[in-house]
C-alpha cells in the first residue's frame, strides 16, 4: 500500500485526488496540505511513501521549493502535478529531482501509472516530455536563453516578466531588495537585454507569461 501526500493550493484538485486514490487497491491518501509549510509538516509527521506537488503551491514558481524539499528529504519521490506547461517545466523539475511530471489536464490511467511509477523509484515522463528531452540532449542542440538562468534567477525573471517591480518581488520571495536586484542584473546579463520591458517581450514571445 503506497501513502501519497498531496500538496496542492487549490481544494478541488486535493479532493479529486483524494477520490481517485479512494478506488485504487494499492494507493491511499495519506494527508494533504495546502501551503509548503503545511506541505514540510505532513512529509515529517506521515513519512508518505510519494508526495504529489503543484508547482504553484509557492511562488512563480515552486522549483525553490521543490529543492528545498529534495534537499531535506532526498530520497521521497515528488510528482509534480501542475496546470503550467510541460514543455517549459517539465525539463527543469526533473533536473532539480522530481520524480516526474504529469499536467492536471491528464487521464486518470496516466495519472494513476506516473503514481505508481514515481513511488517505486521510477522515473515518469510522457513521451512529448521525452522527446523535448531528447532534443535538448541531442548533439548540436541549443536550449533557450533563459534555460540558462538557475531557479532563482527564473523565479525573478518570471515576476518581472509579470510586471512586478524588484520590491515586490524582495516582499514576496521574503529577500532583500539588494538581493533581487542582484538576480535582475543577472538575468539581463545572461539574457543580452537592457530593462524590464525587454524581459517581458522575451517572455510573452516564449509563451512563459500570458
Amino acid at each position: 500500500m503506497m501513502r501519497v501526500l498531496v500538496a496542492d493550493p487549490h481544494v478541488l484538485s486535493r479532493k479529486g485526488w483524494a477520490a481517485v486514490l479512494a478506488e485504487t487497491p494499492d494507493c491511499r491518501l495519506c494527508a494533504e496540505a495546502d501551503s509548503p509549510a503545511g506541505t514540510l509538516d505532513k512529509i515529517a509527521s506521515e513519512n508518505p511513501d510519494l508526495l504529489i506537488l503543484d508547482l504553484k503551491l509557492a511562488p512563480c514558481p515552486g522549483i525553490e521549493f521543490l529543492n528545498q524539499i529534495r534537499s531535506i528529504h532526498p530520497t521521497l519521490p515528488v510528482l509534480i502535478n501542475t496546470a503550467l506547461p510541460e514543455d517549459l517545466y517539465g525539463p527543469r523539475v526533473l533536473r532539480a529531482g522530481a520524480a516526474g511530471f504529469i499536467h492536471k489536464t491528464a487521464p486518470i490511467d496516466s495519472l494513476l501509472q506516473a503514481v505508481r511509477k514515481s513511488a517505486q523509484g521510477g522515473k515518469f515522463l510522457t513521451h512529448a516530455l521525452a522527446e523535448i528531452l531528447a532534443v535538448q540532449l541531442g548533439a548540436g542542440s541549443t536550449q533557450p536563453p533563459h534555460e540558462t538562468l538557475s531557479d532563482r534567477e527564473y523565479q525573478v525573471f518570471c515576476l518581472i516578466a509579470r510586471g512586478k517591480q524588484v520590491s515586490q518581488i524582495a516582499k514576496e520571495l521574503a529577500l532583500s531588495v539588494k538581493t533581487i536586484s542582484t538576480f535582475r542584473s543577472r538575468v539581463l546579463t545572461k539574457l543580452a537585454m537592457k530593462n524590464n520591458a525587454d524581459i517581458t517581450r522575451y517572455a510573452i514571445k516564449q509563451g512563459l507569461v500570458e
